[in-house]
């Protein structure tokens, strides 16, 4: 598996990027590959290029003058009792409601924390080598699993709730006992993020049967104390999120508890103005949140379908801005679907399985389609009969937004049937489990990605911590249709056919090599032929002298058999569904490597990986490539 990583510089550095040319394509090298009557194409669409998300512009809901100055107040400090009820005595701690969780949890992680202990993409981790204080530093999956307390919704789902509430609530207890008092600010340890303690409260309150619901009434009152705590910590403190989806977990459990929590109209107020001021700078207006990623877009729409769950419950009619955005939020996520009904491996993600998906567009209440009219989002898709083909085609996220951002400009997915061809290696968010945290950087690599790679350097910069530096600014997009005829036996009988042609190039190499990488890629409309191109355009017209490494690699799916042709230019696919595929280079030899991919619960699987690889002139070149269906 070490070669799809090797020598790797994932921390080199960019020079500034020159502009991009436009390339003629006349003459190119996929001729051979690509023919049967394309000489005639319709015109260009092009895409605007694309730099960075277009924000939504939400509104905070309409309210009087009364309310207006009662929210004010309390963003100010006043507390909220000395606003609702200022001569009469606190409320006792209670909830105002149950809420019905929209989001079935895991039932074998639940299985797992019966038997003791927490299954975190499949590692297990008992509880009693857990350090609940967050001093001794665990992966950041592992922390964000124990403290943000989604394991709750795990456990329920695994046994009737009778069964498993002394378990939430000796969890609880061990997690009480190493956190008595918030800190004085946010970033004291992974237990007192934004992001970290806004899940964790809005589980709290989303599942309070589990941790209210035993006889000891001296724990369910630390319980109550932890809740007003933690909300209190975040009605001060939300406004240091490390990211915007870390301010959206901290506003949704604010506002959650000033819908469940007594005297709490003033705090509903002040969560709901800044939740819908956060949601407009979240999303794009195509619907796709800023970091690019679909794992932090189920997380969003999963978060803002637990809100919507406690409005439900104090029978209160959400803002309508909530419904919008959810409505918003789900195309993008559907638009990364595979025909396994799972997503496709994207800035970090795993292959996040069909069942989890159909949980969360059921949660959020949406019904729709995938997103078509891609602007922001990037991610081109086109579904032709049983295949899938998805392609990257935006710049990587910006820094401050990404937390597992990945080098990953011009690579592609493609899927038939239920049967994953060609994907990303992915899981770079899920290391720390059985992926080991090592590898995290190499995951969020070009190399990582089924793209061309120059020099074994990122197109991109990838830097520690999720973050990402200098490389990719701009990519220009053409997405067209072409229709044409070919020859279906020999006595002249010609047949219709078209297919789906989409055109990207970056400029990520363009400032060290003076070189675009140019891809082009043709899907057939009955999904049984993809045809590629690579090419690397001088960006001033001539290019330098010398010459420079490339590699262009296909990661394929899990189960697939590999064999080689005689030449050397081809492979046989032989895939779980007994369909067999063949891999034409126009490019020379094609080797086979081992690879890595994380299947759905974000464990790795080995797997294997085509590569085209060689030295190109500083001048430029062109590999061309065909992948079809035999038979």
């Amino acid at each position: 598996m070490a070669e799809a990583f090797a020598g790797n510089r994932p921390d080199a550095a960019h020079d500034a990027p020159a502009e991009t040319s436009a390339i003629p394509l006349a003459g190119s090298g996929t001729e051979a590959l690509v023919s049967d009557g394309e000489s005639a194409l319709p015109p260009e669409e092009l895409i605007e290029p694309g730099r960075a998300l277009a924000l939504v512009d939400f509104a905070p809901p309409a309210i009087g003058a009364g309310d207006r100055l009662v929210r004010l107040a309390y963003r100010l400090g006043v507390p909220a009792t000395a606003l609702t009820h200022p001569f009469r005595k606190p409320a006792r701690p209670r909830l105002l409601a149950t809420v019905a969780n929209s989001l079935v949890g895991d039932k074998v992680a639940g299985t797992a924390l019966r038997a003791g202990h927490f299954l975190v993409h499949g590692a297990k981790l008992p509880f009693a080598q857990i350090d609940f204080a967050g001093a001794a530093r665990l992966s950041a999956p592992v922390e964000r699993t124990i403290h943000g307390f989604g394991w709750l919704a795990d456990l329920e789902a695994a046994a009737p709730r009778e069964q498993v509430t002394a378990v939430a609530e000796r969890v609880l207890a061990t997690w009480l006992d190493a956190n008595p008092k918030p800190p004085g600010r946010p970033g004291k340890g992974p237990v007192w993020t934004i992001d970290t303690a806004g899940n964790r409260l809005l589980n709290w309150l989303v599942n309070a049967p589990l941790i209210l619901s035993g006889s000891d009434k001296a724990q369910r009152a630390r319980t109550f104390a932890a809740i007003g705590e933690t909300a209190r910590w975040l009605d001060r403190h939300v406004g240091r999120a490390e990211d915007q989806l870390a301010t959206l977990a901290g506003w949704s459990a604010i506002t959650a508890a000033g819908l469940l929590l007594p005297d709490g109209k003033p705090r509903r107020l002040y969560g709901e103005s800044g939740l819908i001021r956060t949601l407009g700078e979240l999303v794009g207006d195509d619907g796709g949140i800023v970091s690019r990623s679909p794992l932090g877009q189920a997380e969003a729409i999963a978060l803002l379908a637990q809100l919507r769950a406690c409005y439900r419950a104090t029978r209160r009619d959400p803002p309508a801005a909530i419904e919008g955005i959810l409505g918003l939020l789900v195309p993008p996520l559907l638009a990364l679907v595979h025909g396994d009904g799972g997503i496709g491996s994207w800035q970090g993600a795993w292959a996040l399985g069909p069942e989890r998906i159909a949980a969360l567009v059921a949660a959020s209440g949406v019904r729709t389609r995938p997103l078509r009219d891609v602007r922001q989002w990037g991610y081109q898709r086109v579904a032709a009969h049983k295949s899938v083909l998805q392609f990257d085609a935006a710049p990587p996220p910006l820094p401050r937004h990404a937390r597992t951002g990945c080098a990953s400009t011009l690579a592609f997915e493609f899927s038939h049937g239920g049967q994953r061809l060609v994907v990303n290696c992915g899981g770079a968010a899920a290391a720390g489990g059985l992926i080991p945290a090592r590898l995290e950087q190499g995951l969020r690599a070009t190399a990582a990605h089924s793209t061309l790679i120059l020099d074994e350097t990122n197109s991109t910069a990838v830097l520690i911590n999720g973050k990402l530096g200098s490389g990719v600014a701009e990519v220009e997009v053409d997405r067209r249709t072409i229709e044409g005829e070919r020859a279906v036996n020999g006595r002249g009988a010609r047949a219709a056919w078209g297919a789906t042609r989409l055109e990207a190039a970056h400029d990520g190499y363009a400032g060290r090599y003076g070189l675009t990488h140019r891809r082009i890629l043709i899907l057939r409309d009955d999904g049984s032929e993809l045809r590629g191109e690579d090419l690397l355009v001088p960006t001033k017209g001539k290019g330098k002298r010398g010459k420079v490494g490339y590699a262009i690699r296909f990661h394929l799916g899990p189960g697939i058999d590999v064999r080689r042709s005689d030449d050397g230019q081809g492979v046989g696919l032989g895939l779980p569904d007994g369909s067999v595929w063949q891999f034409r280079s126009g490019a020379g030899e094609v080797t086979v490597e081992e690879s890595i991919w994380a299947d759905v619960h974000g464990r790795p699987q080995a797997t294997q990986q085509l590569v085209l690889q060689g030295l190109v002139s500083r001048g430029g070149g062109t590999f061309a490539w065909l992948l079809k269906k035999m038979g």
